[in-house]
């Protein structure tokens, strides 16, 4: 099958348009089935007589073609080898020729298969780069410089480890060196061009790119070729620091030029610098905190100068938490120069804050919170003064107090014109009150004592929760400051706070009445030491069904799907809302159902928010959960049309979701019996394309488990047992999927009867030895003992251990020995769950009982091992986990949309016990160990006094006196 090019880019072409784009996107995924499309896409990229956008349009498909398609679970490559050596070999080359916005696609398919296959696998992909570095080309260097740093970029979240240092090392000796060669010639080359706009900005846009290389290179230690040349490279960084350019001026004041890209770049850089090489770089800081004073002093409060100011500002608060570089600010009279000429220009609300306040509110919001406004000035300022506040407490203290108290004066003197003092001496006053960062669960937990935060807020903050005519960024400081302080105010005061929160819900202010949901969220979040919640139940059920029709209200004022969808802050508090309501929640079914149904059909046609689409579904998993036992119809018969609906549509992102909410439906019906729309599932379920897409199969894999106690008969009826089992395959025969695999396989023997599955067994013990022998990981072999114990304890159903034994060698002869003594044995002792141990424990104490071969065939060591081994497990007997229906909490800031799964932990459960019946585990063992001995004549006490030392046959011997 060929790949026509004509064809390919006509659907490319087709995909742009909305009318077309579904079924062109359909056609075009058809199309990748054949060998050389990924080839053909790059050919696309190339041809400049194609349409700009067509080609962009390619860049695109290849990049997300690359993510799907590149390696499997396990890391093998999918396409065919010479198209991975030719793909590897033409994209840099490409890359360099092509525009920026392609080049943008093309790096970051190039990042997709570094992460796989760089270097062991790309070990030409360094020397190709370097190769084609060039002294004066700056369109040719910025395409080098950009896959290598989408490359290296990726090393510095990443652990200490010999493979990391050796990729390091590998890179650091065929490319540090080009790379400060590259620097000189760029520093000369901006020299020269000083007169042609044009190309004085390619350059620097090669400058920007080799800082952030440098950056990207010294994340784990500095490369030994940069501590050489440390004196050239301080020079160079504090060059552009200083470095004017009028043709570089932007004329737009909110977005930041090619200056301020690569101040920024070089401030990262003396973080780093700072925080991890003081001893060597320690001597070259004086002239950079003199300039960074002199920068942060001069530069204007225009937008584009936000991210020099904000990197600045960290930059000093790196050597403020130095204390012999803090030294040269403890003093008076300089603390009061720096709150008066950097914090406060820095802290204070500009006009351009109080734009996007108004014009852009979700905007604001996600600059302001905290943790997503790294680059804002105001959050930099703030970090700068508490870092300042923690080396010299009280003497911060002091300086900051006389002007929060000279702003709050001036804003007395005229409140309807003077409200901004008042926000900055509330803003100065957060930042020397709290100390250390505030955390996502309980805000700020430790505060300064020199201050009291509980007197400031009823003096001063309060007031503009009661105040009608409060300026509305008055109003949000006033709940943000409850919001950070909520771990800090008692349970009375909360609840006296909380009812004037759920008012402000009502504001017509967009950003008033989101941070009034984000703090009742985080309000019924809060519990005390006994983890009991602040704000009692009882106190939010009367309140509950308006609370939840104004939020209803509020998300869906605007139908469109991308405004439905635009404020997660709003779903998340209906979300906290329903999990502290749990089984009250029925009263108000109807109400919530209905609107999250609407929801749902209105953000499956165009899914757009990550984070809203997580809690939408957490919000409806909180519904089935604890509506659902007592109005299981009414919620199946709603809910599962508009499931089927997403699961037939476009949004595949949602898939994973609803098949774990279809998985929970299953779980809470209380007739224990499988509806006929689940009954209509099972087909469908085990259609092996399902099981193709990565995110699907933690959670189809759930729903299968859910459904198998019920839908047995039936898939043994309909002949579909085989079809289970070539999941299963399919699954164990990766390691990413391996426990996934062994979840099934244990639901299908503890719920198929021995009958149905006598033939397939040679088949599934093989397929386990197999991945023992070929491909074992430590999870593998854990869950292939909790595996055999689970079959040796189900006597009852015709297994155990002799049955296990004669299955074993069908496959291999005496092959159980080996894995019994060699890795059955071993490994239970490492079995950490008390169900799991609990299982081993049953097993091996049937093993024991009633075993035939651990009489005849393995009499000599063999019942003696599995003694000893049950004794150790008795040395701690498995309790049953203490009964816990906390929902955890989740954070979301790094969802996206893909193929990655997403836990709903409305869905999970604690894990069921699968042997109830026995509570007591050690006086379990004695009774059927005293049964057994009796049903055979007194073999057991026998093999007790035979094979067992001293120290052994008194620890049975006691286990069995009960």
């Amino acid at each position: 099958m060929s790949v026509d090019l004509q064809q390919v880019a006509g659907l490319l072409n087709a995909s742009l348009d909305p009318a077309q784009s579904r079924q062109a996107e359909q056609s075009l995924r058809q199309e990748e089935l054949k060998p050389n499309f990924s080839l053909v896409l790059l050919q696309i990229v190339a041809s400049e007589g194609v349409p700009a956008t067509t080609r962009l349009a390619s860049a695109l498909f290849f990049k997300n073609f690359i993510k799907r398609s590149w390696v499997d679970e396990d890391g093998a490559h999918k396409l065919n080898a010479d198209v991975v050596t030719m793909i590897k070999s033409e994209l840099i080359g490409l890359m360099v020729k092509v525009p920026a916005n392609i080049q943008a696609q093309l790096g970051d398919a190039i990042s997709i298969i570094a992460d796989s296959d760089f270097w062991q696998r790309w070990d030409t992909l360094v020397d190709d780069l370097v190769s084609r570095l060039t002294p004066d080309n700056a369109v040719v260097n910025n395409g080098v410089l950009q896959v290598a740093h989408s490359i290296f970029k990726r090393w510095e979240p990443l652990y200490r480890s010999d493979e990391l240092y050796e990729e390091i090392n590998h890179v650091l000796g065929k490319f540090a060196t080009p790379l400060l060669q590259l620097w000189e010639s760029t520093d000369r080359m901006i020299t020269q061009s000083q007169s042609d706009p044009k190309l004085l900005r390619a350059h620097f846009t090669t400058l920007e790119l080799i800082i952030k290389l440098v950056y990207d290179l010294s994340t784990h230690d500095m490369p030994p070729q940069f501590e050489e040349q440390l004196g050239a490279v301080a020079t160079l960084l504090h060059k552009y620091l200083t470095y004017e350019s009028a043709v570089l001026k932007t004329e737009d004041d909110d977005e930041a030029g090619p200056l301020e890209l690569v101040r920024a770049s070089v401030f990262r850089v003396l973080v780093l610098y700072t925080r991890k090489y003081d001893e060597e770089f320690k001597e070259k800081l004086s002239q950079f905190i003199e300039t960074s004073w002199n920068l942060l002093t001069a530069l204007g409060p225009e937008a584009r100068n936000d991210i020099v100011v904000s990197r600045a500002l960290e930059f000093l608060t790196t050597i403020a938490g130095i204390r012999q570089h803090a030294e040269m600010f403890n003093n008076a009279e300089v603390l009061g120069q720096i709150t008066e000429r950097v914090v406060i220009p820095n802290l204070s609300l500009r006009e351009s804050d109080i734009e996007t306040f108004e014009d852009e509110p979700i905007e604001f919001i996600r600059r302001d919170l905290e943790g997503s406004d790294e680059d804002t000035r105001r959050r930099a300022a703030t970090n700068f003064l508490s870092k300042l506040m923690e080396q010299f407490e009280k003497l911060v203290t002091d300086v900051v107090t006389r002007y929060v108290n000279h702003y709050l004066a001036e804003y007395t003197k005229d409140k309807a014109n003077k409200w901004k003092e008042k926000d900055t001496a509330v803003h100065l006053f957060t930042a020397i009150a709290a100390k250390g960062a505030a955390t996502a669960a309980k805000g700020v937990v430790s505060i300064n004592h020199n201050v009291s935060v509980i007197e400031f807020f009823e003096t001063h903050v309060a007031e503009d929760l009661v105040n009608n005519d409060a300026h509305p960024l008055l109003k949000v400081d006033a709940i943000k400051y409850l919001y950070l302080y909520r771990s800090i105010l008692s349970a009375p005061q909360w609840q006296a706070a909380f009812p004037l929160l759920v008012q402000h819900l009502n504001n017509d202010n967009y950003v008033v009445y989101t941070y009034a949901a984000i703090a009742v969220d985080r309000a019924l979040y809060l519990t005390d030491y006994q983890r009991q919640p602040i704000i009692p139940r009882d106190s939010v059920v009367p309140l509950s069904k308006d609370l939840l029709q104004h939020l209803f209200k509020l998300i869906t004022r605007d139908t469109k799907p991308e405004k439905v969808q635009e404020n997660e802050f709003l779903i998340k508090c209906v979300m906290r809302v329903l999990i502290v309501l749990r089984e009250d929640l029925v009263a108000i079914s109807d109400l919530v159902l209905a609107n999250l149904v609407n929801i749902t059909r209105v953000i499956r046609h165009n899914p757009s928010n990550p984070g809203f689409c997580y809690y939408h579904f957490e919000s409806l998993g909180a519904l089935i959960r604890f509506a659902g036992p007592k109005q299981f119809d009414k919620i199946e018969s709603s809910l599962f049309p508009a499931f089927m609906e997403i699961l037939g549509g476009p949004a595949e992102e949602f898939a994973p979701y609803v098949f774990q909410l279809q998985a929970l439906i299953v779980t809470i019906n209380p007739t224990n019996t499988l509806s006929s729309s689940f009954q209509q599932l099972i087909g469908p379920l085990l259609t092996l394309a399902l099981w193709d897409q990565k995110g699907n199969v933690p959670a189809v894999t759930r729903l299968l488990v859910n459904m198998l106690p019920l839908a047995a008969p039936s898939i043994i009826a309909l002949n579909q047992t085989e079809a289970v089992l070539v999941i299963f395959q399919k699954l164990v025969s990766s390691k990413a999927y391996e426990s996934h695999a062994m979840d099934l396989i244990e639901a299908i023997v503890t719920n198929f009867p021995a009958p149905a599955l006598e033939q397939y067994w040679p088949s599934i013990i093989n397929l386990m030895f197999s991945r023992l022998s070929n491909s074992k990981t430590e999870n593998f072999t854990t869950r292939f003992v909790k595996f055999y114990h689970l079959v040796s304890a189900h006597t009852e159903k015709g297994l155990g251990a002799d049955f296990f034994i004669r299955v074993a060698d069908n496959v291999q002869q005496n092959s159980f020995t080996k894995v019994y003594t060699g890795i059955i044995l071993p490994d239970t002792q490492k079995l950490s769950r008390p169900f799991d141990r609990k299982t081993a424990c049953i097993s091996l104490t049937r093993t024991l009982a009633d075993s035939q071969a651990f009489v005849e065939r393995y009499a000599k060591r063999g019942w003696t091992f599995t003694c000893e081994a049950l004794l150790k497990l008795l040395i701690n007997p498995p309790l049953p986990p203490t009964a816990d229906d906390t929902i955890d909490e989740r954070d979301v800031d790094t969802l996206g949309f893909g193929a990655a799964f997403t836990q709903l932990n409305t869905c999970k459960f604690p894990p069921r016990d699968p042997w109830p019946q026995v509570q007591d585990v050690k006086a379990w063992v004695g009774q059927t160990l005293r049964e057994a001995d009796t049903r055979h004549s007194g073999r057991i006490g026998q093999f007790v006094s035979e094979k067992l030392d001293d120290q052994g046959r008194a620890a049975l011997q006691q286990v069995m006196q009960g």
